[in-house]
């Protein structure tokens, strides 16, 4: 169950990013591929901290996931962004 946790928090992380219009790209793939990655990396991490575990769900674990592929999908855009300036 725990599992399951990081990737629902890494799907809403997911889902949270693309309502953010600025630096979106046409193509998802790769956005989704990266945070869930994220969100499981960081479960894994969240474990190592004890927060839950792989079969345990802790809502500290689920907020940690969720954080973190936000983050990450954010550096994602700011990495693959065509418009290099920013938004104008």
């Amino acid at each position: 169950m725990g599992i399951v946790l990081w990737l629902l928090s890494g799907a809403i992380a997911f889902t949270v990013a693309r309502i953010v219009p600025v630096a979106r790209r046409t193509s998802w793939t790769g956005e989704v591929l990266v945070t869930l990655s994220a969100a499981m990396l960081l479960g894994g991490v969240a474990t190592a901290l004890d927060f839950g575990g792989w079969r345990e769900p802790d809502w500290r674990a689920g907020l940690f996931a969720f954080l973190g592929a936000l983050a990450v999908a954010g550096l994602f855009r700011l990495t693959m962004s065509r418009n290099p300036g920013g938004p104008s």
